[in-house]
């Protein structure tokens, strides 16, 4: 061990002594509070977290969460709406938006490359599914693939994102259990707890820095 290393070594046990012991760490999953299971509580569990953050909560029955959607973009005064075409949810918002003036469904069709000016600079948000929620934290899994590329919830400042209430879970462990994680966990499984947000040294919080500044979430069902 160098000199160096021993004296900083020796100021730090130093500093030390006389400190309190830390806090004993429960490590029996038994003995740590867990979020209920029944659906309606998990429903306002995951809303009272992420509406902490300033994630914005809604409820809808499974057939009319199109309408709702697209309602909420045009009070925000979106123009242009991305969603993926080959997504589960394309063909209701296809069939929703028929006729609708605005917003304007544009569907990410081609390479990052092809179109990258028009993905940062001309899509006002983008709607993707989810493919569940954690009401411990306040978190969405998205399972970003071919038909919802990761960039549909990272680059445009509004991200809708609509979930099935029965794929809310307790804790994350129980979520890896029921989806089998194990065998078929995609190669870029995310974890989203409200909008992008960031500090400085300050400590001044930011929001929208590094990817939305608004994220809504559509609980259906």
């Amino acid at each position: 061990m160098s000199e160096t290393r021993e004296r900083i070594l020796e100021r730090l046990r130093r500093a030390c002594d006389g400190l309190p012991p830390p806090p004993t760490v429960a490590t029996d999953s038994a003995s740590v509070a867990r979020p209920p299971a029944d659906a309606a509580a998990l429903v306002r569990a995951i809303r009272a977290r992420l509406e902490a953050v300033r994630g914005e909560v809604h409820e809808a029955p499974e057939s009319s969460w199109p309408a709702l959607v697209l309602r909420l973009a045009r009070e925000r005064g979106v123009h242009r709406l991305l969603y993926g075409p080959r997504a589960a949810l394309a063909a209701a918002l296809e069939a929703e938006a028929r006729g609708s003036e605005s917003p304007q469904l544009v569907k990410y069709a081609n390479s990052v490359e092809a179109w990258k000016e028009e993905l940062f600079s001309g899509v006002d948000a983008a709607v993707t599914s989810a493919a569940g929620g954690i009401a411990e934290t306040g978190s969405l899994i998205l399972w970003p693939g071919a038909a919802e590329p990761r960039l549909m919830s990272l680059v445009p400042p509004i991200h809708f994102a609509v979930v099935s209430a029965a794929t809310l879970y307790p804790t994350l462990a129980d979520a890896l259990r029921a989806q089998d994680w194990a065998t078929r966990m995609p190669t870029n499984p995310l974890l989203i707890s409200g909008p992008s947000k960031s500090a400085d040294i300050e400590q001044t919080l930011t929001y929208g820095v590094h990817g939305p500044r608004s994220l809504i979430v559509i609980v259906t069902a």
